[in-house]
């Protein structure tokens, strides 16, 4: 790999143990990727926040100890100086002001705000959601960042134009303290066009559709670049988050084109970079069948304890639909409804009058992790709903539920009645 002398000097220890660490983990990986030269970066997302399960294994809750083993891969414990890069806390293993109704003790809670102020300290923006563009991280068109979370990358990757990979803990930590990345993969041009065709003819038009296809799309390509079309294809950014995040989660979907939303093809032609696609699927009525069948393949017991809402993190405009479909309405004793939103949303959605509608239904609003991030549900919980496809793919292998998929009205009835209803 090439190094600048800016690299050279890094990699020498010329700026301390921490960022020669750091710059060695980005050779090793860049040289794994093929990469020909790191380049800069001003915008890195990443999960740094360190919960019991790390505490345990180093038997410390010392931030630095743990920033030092998890996310630079070291064995000592080593000074990390303020961070170069502009940088963000993903979501994280609890929710700061309501950790008690996850089940996290006091001591827990207080390590993990412990190491939220070690990373404060370092320059990390703690907007602790998935969907750091939802709370003013908005990357530029063009600009080469460093994010960890697939829903979070595809979206930036395919709505926006920005480019990044899918990073780990390490690299993403790695970014933040050299403001450098590898120079590979979809920051190419050449990465970034469409190798296969998606015929959509089946109406998609409500977000339960653009999650059913979305999650159609990644069994069909797997870790390819997809290009849409079809008649009708005019989703708005929570559909396209939805959309998103569904691909990434049955396949490694991180970037795809639909012409004339997203901004770096026009055409189809334009998306494929005039070559022919490796394949062409048709998404039809019995492949939107099959998909939500296969969305909901763990699930017999029609008796739901939990309803989840919120994955990626809901956006205000959804939990403004949760709350008008529970006016006047009571959610049952024998289930729990949670929806989870970005902690900026939840003071707007608070001050809107959305929390109070949700809770006074019974209902909880809650930010900063989810119950896949921090591996928690309501005690007793043997089957829940979701109008999420990434959620509904992930929970049941995660925990064991069972799992329903399906519109966020179906959901919101059956936290209410207490039961998954008839389709």
């Amino acid at each position: 790999m090439l190094l600048s002398p800016a690299d050279e000097r890094m990699l020498a220890g010329e700026e301390g143990r921490a960022v020669q660490a750091a710059l060695e983990l980005l050779v090793r990986y860049g040289d794994l990727m093929g990469a020909e030269r790191l380049i800069d970066t001003d915008n890195v997302c990443g999960a740094n926040i360190f919960g019991p399960r790390h505490a345990r294994v180093l038997g410390t809750t010392d931030p630095a100890a743990l920033f030092s083993r998890f996310s630079l891969d070291l064995d000592e414990t080593v000074d990390v100086p303020s961070f170069r890069a502009h940088s963000c806390q993903l979501i994280g293993p609890r929710d700061r002001e309501h950790w008690d109704v996850q089940g996290i003790s006091r001591s827990d809670a207080d390590a993990m705000t412990e190491s939220e102020r070690y990373l404060a300290e370092k320059g990390v923006d703690l907007h602790s959601t998935c969907t750091p563009y939802q709370v003013g991280n908005v990357p530029r068109y063009g600009e080469h960042c460093a994010w960890m979370e697939s829903s979070a990358v595809v979206y930036i990757n395919s709505v926006l134009g920005a480019r990044t990979n899918t990073e780990g803990r390490e690299s993403a930590a790695a970014s933040m303290l050299t403001g450098r990345t590898p120079y590979c993969g979809y920051h190419l041009d050449q990465h970034r066009r469409a190798t296969h065709l998606i015929e959509v003819r089946h109406p998609v038009v409500t977000t339960e559709d653009w999650n059913i296809l979305g999650y159609w799309v990644g069994e069909q390509v797997q870790d390819a670049v997809p290009v849409l079309t079809g008649d009708g294809l005019t989703p708005n950014p929570v559909r396209l988050k939805q959309f998103g995040a569904a691909a990434a989660s049955s396949g490694d979907v991180e970037m795809y084109h639909l012409p004339g939303v997203t901004p770096e093809a026009a055409t189809v032609e334009q998306a494929l970079g005039g070559r022919v696609p490796e394949a062409t699927s048709v998404f039809d009525a019995a492949a939107r069948a099959a998909t939500i069948e296969s969305l909901c393949r763990t699930a017999s017991n029609r008796d739901v304890d939990f309803v989840m809402i919120g994955c990626p993190h809901a956006a205000l405009e959804q939990v403004r639909t949760v709350a008008r479909l529970l006016e006047g309405r009571r959610v049952a004793p024998s289930t729990a409804l949670w929806v989870f939103t970005p902690s900026a949303l939840r003071t707007i959605a608070e001050r809107s009058g959305y929390v109070e509608t949700i809770e006074r239904a019974g209902g909880r609003v809650l930010s900063d992790t989810c119950p896949a991030i921090g591996q928690f549900l309501p005690p007793g919980t043997r089957v829940f709903a979701t109008d999420s496809a990434k959620q509904a793919h992930y929970l049941p292998a995660i925990t064991g539920v069972q799992g329903w998929f399906g519109s966020v009205e179906a959901c919101v009835d059956a936290a209410v009645s207490g039961r998954w209803a008839d389709a």
